[in-house]
């Protein structure tokens, strides 16, 4: 039996990949994803082409020359033009909320699905106006209102779908954030488990069937009749690094199971906790690159001598400031700095065999890969290369990264910026420690690398496309779509795959052994 799946705002398929991976890839299948930018559209597309072709030899030999070789234009031919074609009826590129799109959608479900189907319904409704970031940034602004935001109602989209369609078991995703943010000065999220659990009347009054939301972490359900005071809100928070995820990630999971289905679990089955796996784990084996010059000449050497004049002037003033450990591994460091390190490419050449550990090697690896895709550094001010480079020499040494203007106190550290003392940045520079879970990877990646410094200080950077997907979980045969900036979005706003299987594992027991009433 396999299980349809409809993926709303998609992402570049995250979440997806988890559900679609799960039983060996039979267990479900997409009918439809749903996601609004074009790149990650585009993304998501190339995904479910490659999932249609994985039992067609001759098909997947277009597809990894297309990877290997970027003088190959479409991973396509004649022969498997038709999958590709297939592909673009599965991850349509469609703006939910909008009414052209929302009878788009409306037009495929009921084209696909069947009232007796067992189906899943999984997304995340866009949350940029429910994180604690957004939040922050949005009341900078003097004419910011929330319940004038848009993005603030997006999950109603969402929630449309669940009204109308009834599907038996739906997982949302959501920041942390969506706990707190309020609307009209009150609280959202006891809005959305209200109106999860009891979806109201249908067009003909008649009452729609209800739900039953579970946490995955501990016991906790809410049903129409729960008293919001009887439960503790943060029993939906996922944190991912307790599950084998290798990054702090933090998100609310809503699992919601429909109230005429019946499982022979006395309890639902929580997630499997398992060994703590840590950023060294899962990027060590991915080649050395170099950060970039930026807004000046660059070269492997001109790049090689900037990164040692600054890690050889940070060690002088550490000495005289009487920080001998720190000094001595600055001078470590800046002797260590190669003169031939490339900067990587999107489609960087594969020398040498990876060391990951057996079960990471059978979820990231793919033998067919001559490459390795989106393994790129950015380009970097030459100031921001000091501050890498002492940030990740510091955390190396203290087994933590170094804070606020105290910390940064030697020469020429401190940021040309007025409020750098006032306590509000304390952390602007953050190095992804070796052997620790990552922080949580955001869309923030995109702009810039302040908080996602690598932690080698001989490579005196922020992370690849293909670390920051490596510590999402992506397989290394995802192949992100569009310019750099954007697949760093992509990755930074996506569900760990690796995650999402854990949840489908969950999802296909509730279905393949409920009993409907």
């Amino acid at each position: 039996m396999t299980i349809k799946i409809v993926d709303l705002f998609a992402g570049p398929g995250g979440l997806g990949e988890g559900f679609s991976k799960f039983g060996n890839g039979k267990a479900f299948k997409i009918l439809v994803s749903a996601e609004m930018e074009s790149n990650a559209h585009e993304t998501l597309r190339l995904r479910s082409f490659f999932r249609l072709i994985q039992d067609d030899p001759r098909a997947l030999r277009k597809y990894y020359e297309f990877c290997n070789y970027k003088e190959v234009k479409e991973p396509y031919d004649t022969h498997s033009k038709a999958a590709w074609i297939e592909s673009g009826e599965e991850a349509r590129q469609i703006k939910l909320g909008d009414p052209i799109g929302n009878e788009e959608l409306d037009l495929i479900l009921n084209q696909k699905l069947r009232p007796e189907d067992l189906w899943v319904l999984i997304g995340g409704p866009p949350c940029q106006a429910y994180s604690k970031v957004g939040r922050s940034r949005n009341i900078g602004k003097a004419d910011y209102r929330a319940e004038d935001d848009p993005r603030f109602y997006l999950y109603k989209e969402y929630f449309r779908v669940i009204k109308d369609r009834c599907p038996p078991v739906f997982v949302m995703e959501n920041v942390e954030g969506i706990l707190s943010a309020k609307v009209h000065g009150a609280k959202i999220f006891p809005n959305i488990l209200n109106e999860l659990s009891s979806p109201g009347t249908d067009a003909s009054g008649k009452a729609r069937l209800g739900y039953r939301i579970h946490s995955l972490v501990t016991d906790t359900v809410f049903e129409h009749g729960t008293k919001l005071e009887s439960i503790d809100e943060r029993d939906f928070i996922v944190k991912s690094e307790v599950f084998g995820i290798p990054q702090a990630r933090h998100r609310v999971i809503l699992l919601g199971i429909r109230t005429d289905i019946v499982t022979p679990f006395e309890r639902l089955m929580a997630l499997p906790a398992a060994d703590r796996v840590h950023v060294e784990h899962v990027i060590g084996d991915l080649p050395p690159v170099r950060s970039q010059l930026n807004k000046q000449q660059d070269s492997p050497m001109l790049w090689r001598n900037e990164v040692q004049k600054h890690l050889s002037e940070l060690a002088t003033d550490a000495k005289r400031k009487d920080k001998g450990r720190l000094s001595a591994s600055l001078n470590v460091a800046a002797n260590d700095v190669q003169h031939d390190l490339s900067h990587g490419s999107t489609r960087f050449p594969r020398e040498l065999d990876s060391k990951l550990k057996p079960r990471m090697a059978d979820w990231y690896l793919d033998s067919n890969l001559k490459v390795w895709l989106n393994h790129e550094a950015r380009s970097h001010m030459t100031s921001d290369l000091r501050r890498y480079g002492y940030a990740a020499t510091y955390a190396e040494l203290h087994l933590r990264s170094p804070r606020g203007h105290e910390e940064f106190d030697l020469s020429g550290l401190a940021p040309n910026h007025a409020n750098w003392k006032s306590g509000k940045f304390i952390d602007r520079f953050r190095v992804q420690r070796r052997s620790e879970p990552a922080n949580t990877v955001t869309s923030h990646i995109s702009k810039d690398g302040h908080n996602f410094i690598h932690y080698d200080p001989t490579q005196c950077r922020s992370l690849t496309v293909r670390e920051a997907a490596r510590l999402q979980t992506f397989p290394d045969n995802y192949f992100f779509s569009g310019p750099r900036t954007l697949q760093f979005h992509q990755v930074g706003n996506a569900v760990p795959p690796m995650l999402g299987n854990l949840i489908a594992k969950i999802v296909h027991q509730i279905l393949t052994k409920a009993i409907v009433n």
